[in-house]
């Protein structure tokens, strides 16, 4: 790992890089989740947050707005989050408030925000909730495809010659 480092170098000075390579090494000792693990993880909370999201929009007129809306976004979360076992929860929020993807970050987490404050505050939240949940759908789809190469100006290519017929 080392010679690893020293060929391709950080571009830091050498204290800051001795600082964050002893962080980084002391975080992976501590870790005791094994490789296999982590895809476990990482499936299971995957698997689990979109069985929560489609069983909650299954049962939206069965359960109501308000736990419809609390279970997609939990639903939503999890699954977010499930990238948290693959890689680590320091690379996880630097790749989430990278330039690339810091308004979509953003976008998500507020939606995230607003549909359970509406969910919760107002008195009739039957509009908004659902609102926010179409504004929560589009706003992971969006995430998700930034965290594959080129996709997003493939979709914005196509919705581009879409509208312009």
């Amino acid at each position: 790992m080392e010679t690893f480092k020293n060929v391709f170098g950080t571009g830091a000075t050498d204290e800051e890089q001795s600082e964050e390579t002893g962080i980084m090494d002391e975080l992976w000792k501590n870790s005791t989740l094994s490789w296999s693990t982590r895809i476990k993880g990482f499936v299971f909370f995957f698997v689990f947050g979109y069985l929560i999201s489609f069983i909650s929009t299954s049962l939206l007129l069965t359960i109501g707005v308000v736990a419809f809306a609390v279970l997609y976004t939990v639903g939503n979360l999890c699954s977010m989050l499930s990238t948290l076992f693959l890689m680590g929860p320091v690379s996880q929020f630097k790749k989430m408030f990278a330039s690339t993807r810091i308004i979509s970050t953003l976008v998500v987490l507020i939606s995230f925000v607003c549909t359970l404050l509406c969910a919760f505050l107002l008195e009739r939240p039957t509009l908004l909730c659902i609102l926010c949940v179409i504004i929560q759908f589009f706003a992971m789809l969006w995430y998700s495809i930034s965290y594959i190469p080129f996709a997003r100006d493939a979709v914005k290519k196509f919705f581009g010659a879409i509208l312009d017929i």
